[in-house]
């Protein structure tokens, strides 16, 4: 507000003029000279005034003020205080600058220009001040301090607003200075007392803003003693301490509780002492409003301290008072003191009671209902739910408070109720509800309503509870708008049923629900889901089909098909996760990215396959394909590097050894046969510098068993092996071979295990490599091979004798290899300390048999000397040591080789036999009898004799 400029009064002029005559005419000498000196700073404190009024002027209103007028102001008015005190006429001329320069002030806060420079504007009035100040008293012009004071007060407040705590500050104190020299009793203007009381108030407001809150205490106690009866000073001093209570509360600090609760009872008192000096109709009435607020925030500081009994006085205090109030917040406050007491039935009944008050606003019912539910929680889910339902037919309720109220219902911080969920789910499906959120206008409660029944439905869900979670989901839909921006939202809510129900074991009802989605959005997750159903319905034909469909959806990935396959596995339907595993194989030649390492897949379907039975040939299958993309990839990047790669490698070697040996077992050489290829290949992969010796062994092995069982093959078939075949076998063997030399030559471990090992490996190859090469009638390498096993230090007597009985049999007949074998097997038996012989008789057998076709029947020198050789050997043995029915054959057989001769008329010879057959028969137990016949025919075939040489 402009402040009119000071008029010159005809008294103030007389005066001056009477005292101008009585002054000597030296101090007008004085005043002149000092005239001269301080007149050009007025001049210049004048210029720059009206630089302020041109600013302040409407043609200027865009430009800002330049800070420099405020700084020179500042600069000329410093100069000027060095010349005080001033005559009076040059304290009214400055007087006049400063009313000047302040209504320039009040003209620019009018201009966005003074706007956008609010410091500058605050340092003009600032200048405005202690230019009037300095000026001091002017005779004639009326409380000239009040004056200064409010010059002062106002630049002050302009300050605080720009938070400048501490200029504001030092205006107020300025002008608190100004008016401790005011007799109290001499103020009668009512603008002079209000200034008086405003002042106070100020320096305590800016003091609390501070923190000096024992000054602004100070300042506002002292602002008791300035009331002069007036209802507004009551009312502005207890607005104070009711802002500065508000203050405290909002910290929410038990301290603080306790100043809010001080400073809201100094509000209380001072409006009940306005009240009573109130007289106006209109300020009683605001005085009985006030009252009641303050007794309102009484009760809620009390309700923050938990004062609960306290609360119930008040809100009884408001309710049945001059004032009758029925605040909304009333019920809210009474209802949480209630349920701080325990006493729920009171609350239920606050609570319902806000049923009937159509005043209560949205806001105030739904915290009532929020507070109950965090006090009584699920045992009030129904009780809420009624109030509601009674609010939604008084008055408007709007979707927000909905939502609110069924997030309450149905609980947060993982809480899981299925009562509070049921509750929930017939609230939020009631028409009622369901018609607050139709239209575009609540589409963010509907989707905050969506969100929360969703998360509720999804926490059952992991709880398991399946029934709930399905009623929530479909609920949730509920808020679902029927478009096309969400058939997504409505396909992801079908399928999250379909996964209830499938956890119910609702199979058809499953199915419906995923169709449901499948209508909506065609998607890799509905064909999951399918594909699962089918798996629960033992349906594998249908679950495989599904798997090609899976494979032609868009969104398809190879992730689903190593899904899948847990899937199956989960359910014993091996032949399904079979059909995963083979079609995901499919994409690792496409350099996609996959789920696992291709080895890994590998190993997971040998592993599937070995639960089911008659799947030998699908185990062969899938072992030759990791062969080959192996051979492809090469070791490295197929198996891995390091010790997973080597741990990869022996598994695969390992599993195709124990199925070669299981299929021997079973008698299926062929694929036994195909098994110890396949391990011989992983074998030789695996070979590393540390285990060169082990691997090696164990590739002989492999390759020497695969012949074997090729053989064995032809054998069970009652085939014959091809030329292909047989020449793929000697293959093999030339490999096996030359491993046995570098094995032979390296291996220096004195252990009886592996040697026994090594002993029976080259056994088998030897008699293997002996069918091949007799198979190519290659006989020279035959007896080369036997040869070679005679002379190793793993050769023993057993091996030899099975040699030697094997030339004897089949078509490979080698009566060289059989002979050279069969001595050799006798020699090792007669050198040891223990001979086994029934082993001995069966060589003499066999031998006397190979020498008996050798030399012929007519040549039978070489077959005698095999039986002497057998005499010699049983003369000396225990009786029975010698295995009798051998000794029993050699004595009858060299008795009745003696026949021949005898017809032929060779006595000599005949005699000869005759008497080697009767020496063996006296060394074989049981041939007593025998042997007195032989003695007999002997002594007469020799009479006989004797007489025809005679």
């Amino acid at each position: 507000m402009r402040i009119a400029e000071i008029p010159s009064p005809s008294q103030s002029q007389s005066q001056s003029q009477s005292q101008s005559q009585s002054q000597s005419q030296q101090q007008q000498s004085n005043s002149q000279f000092r005239f001269h000196l301080f007149n050009p700073i007025l001049l210049q404190i004048e210029t720059l005034i009206k630089k302020a009024e041109l600013f302040s002027s409407v043609s200027a209103a865009d430009h800002p003020l330049s800070p420099a007028i405020p700084d020179d102001l500042r600069h000329s008015l410093t100069h000027l205080a060095q010349f005080t005190p001033f005559p009076n006429s040059t304290k009214l001329h400055i007087w006049k600058l400063s009313y000047r320069l302040w209504n320039a002030c009040v003209d620019l806060s009018n201009t966005s220009a003074a706007r956008r420079s609010s410091t500058d504007h605050a340092n003009l009035r600032h200048v405005a001040s202690d230019l009037l100040y300095l000026a001091g008293d002017v005779t004639g012009v009326p409380s000239p301090a009040v004056k200064f004071a409010s010059f002062y007060y106002k630049t002050g407040l302009i300050w605080h607003g720009l938070k400048n705590f501490e200029l504001a500050s030092s205006c107020f104190e300025r002008a608190s200075d100004i008016v401790s020299k005011i007799d109290l009793t001499s103020v009668v203007d009512s603008d002079a007392k209000k200034l008086l009381l405003d002042l106070n108030i100020a320096r305590a407001r800016t003091a609390w803003q501070v923190s000096d809150k024992n000054l602004a205490m100070v300042l506002l106690s002292r602002a008791k003693g300035l009331m002069f009866g007036s209802p507004e000073h009551y009312k502005a001093l207890g607005d104070e301490y009711l802002s500065f209570g508000k203050i405290e509360l909002s910290k929410g600090e038990t301290q603080a509780f306790r100043e809010a609760l001080k400073l809201m009872n100094e509000a209380f008192d001072l409006f009940e002492k306005g009240l009573r000096v109130a007289r106006g109709r209109e300020d009683m009435v605001e005085f009985k409003a006030l009252r009641s607020k303050t007794l309102r925030f009484i009760s809620a500081v009390h309700l923050q301290v938990e004062e609960f009994e306290s609360v119930i006085k008040c809100v009884r205090i408001l309710r049945d008072g001059d004032c009758g109030d029925n605040h909304p917040s009333l019920p809210v406050l009474a209802l949480k003191a209630w349920l701080g007491l325990g006493r729920h039935g009171e609350a239920e009944k606050e609570l319902r009671g806000m049923i009937e008050n159509k005043g209560i606003p949205e806001s105030a019912w739904v915290s009532a209902v929020e507070t109950y539910f965090e006090a009584v929680g699920g045992a009030g889910a129904e009780t809420a739910m009624g109030v509601f339902m009674g609010l939604l037919g008084r008055c408007h309720v709007s979707a927000g408070a909905a939502v609110r109220v069924a997030y309450k219902v149905v609980g947060h911080g993982g809480e899981v109720s299925e009562v509070r969920a049921r509750v929930a789910a017939k609230l939020v499906s009631d028409e009622r509800v369901l018609t607050l959120f139709r239209g575009e206008t609540t589409a963010k409660q509907r989707k905050a309503m969506h969100t929360l029944l969703w998360n509720c439905a999804a926490d059952h869900f992991r709880s398991k509870g399946y029934v709930i979670s399905a009623e929530m989901f479909e609920k949730s839909m509920l808020y679902i708008p029927y478009d096309i921006e969400n058939r997504n939202l409505r396909a992801k809510g079908f399928r999250v049923l379909c996964l209830c129900y499938l956890g119910l074991s609702q199979l058809d009802r499953a199915q419906e629900y995923v169709n449901e989605a499948e209508k909506l959005e065609p998607s890799i997750a509905c064909a999951f889901l399918k594909f699962k159903i089918s798996l629960l319905k033992n349906d594998n034909t249908t679950a495989i089909n599904q798997i090609q469909s899976m494979m032609s959806c868009l969104d398809f990935t190879p992730d689903f098909l190593s899904l899948s396959a847990h899937e199956a596995v989960a359910c014993r339907a091996f032949p399904v996760a079979v059909a995963s595993l083979n079609s995901l194989l499919d994409f690792y030649s496409t350099g996609k990215s996959m789920p696992a390492r291709e080895v890994v897949v590998f190993r997971t379907l040998v592993t599937i396959l070995t639960q089911e039975s008659n799947d030998d040939s699908e185990i062969l299958r899938v072992l030759k394909r990791a062969c080959d993309r192996a051979v492809e990839l090469g070791p490295g990047c197929f198996f891995g590097e390091a010790e997973v790669g080597k741990r990869e490698q022996k598994w695969f070697s390992v599993a195709c050894w124990n199925f070669g040996t299981k299929m021997g077992r079973e008698r299926k050489f062929e694929l036994c046969s195909e098994f110890m290829h396949l391990a011989s290949k992983f074998y030789a992969a695996l070979a590393d510098e540390e285990q060169v010796e082990e691997h090696n062994v164990l590739v002989f092995r492999s390759l020497t068993l695969t012949v074997a069982a090729t053989i064995a093959s032809e054998e069970q078939t009652k085939t014959t092996l091809t030329n292909a075949k047989i020449k793929q076998a000697k293959e093999l063997l030339d490999r096996a071979g030359k491993i046995m030399k570098l094995s032979s030559t390296e291996n220096q471990v004195n252990n009886e295990e592996i040697h026994r090992q090594e002993a029976e490996n080259f056994f088998i190859y030897t008699v293997t490599a002996y069918d091949i090469h007799g198979r190519l009638n290659d006989t020279v390498s035959q007896q080369q091979l036997v040869k070679s096993f005679a002379s190793s230090k793993v050769c023993n007597s057993k091996y030899l004798l099975q040699i030697g009985l094997y030339a004897l049999q089949g078509p490979r007949f080698n009566q060289e290899v059989a002979n050279f074998a069969l001595k050799e097997c006798l020699s090792a038996q007669l050198s040891s300390p223990s001979p086994d012989y029934q082993t001995v008789a069966l060589v003499f057998r066999k031998l006397v048999g190979i020498t008996s076709i050798n030399k012929g029947e007519g040549d039978d020198e070489a077959v005698y000397e095999m039986y002497q050789r057998a005499y010699r050997i049983m003369v000396g043995l225990k009786e029975g040591e010698y295995p009798l029915e051998e000794g029993k054959w050699l004595a009858m057989t060299a008795w009745n080789r003696a026949s021949v001769p005898v017809r032929m008329g060779q006595c000599e010879m005949a005699k000869k036999w005759m008497d080697l057959g009767m020496e063996i028969a006296r060394h074989v137990g049981g041939m007593e009898t025998y042997s007195s016949c032989m003695e007999e025919f002997v002594n007469g075939f020799q009479n006989k004799f004797s007489m025809q040489t005679e």
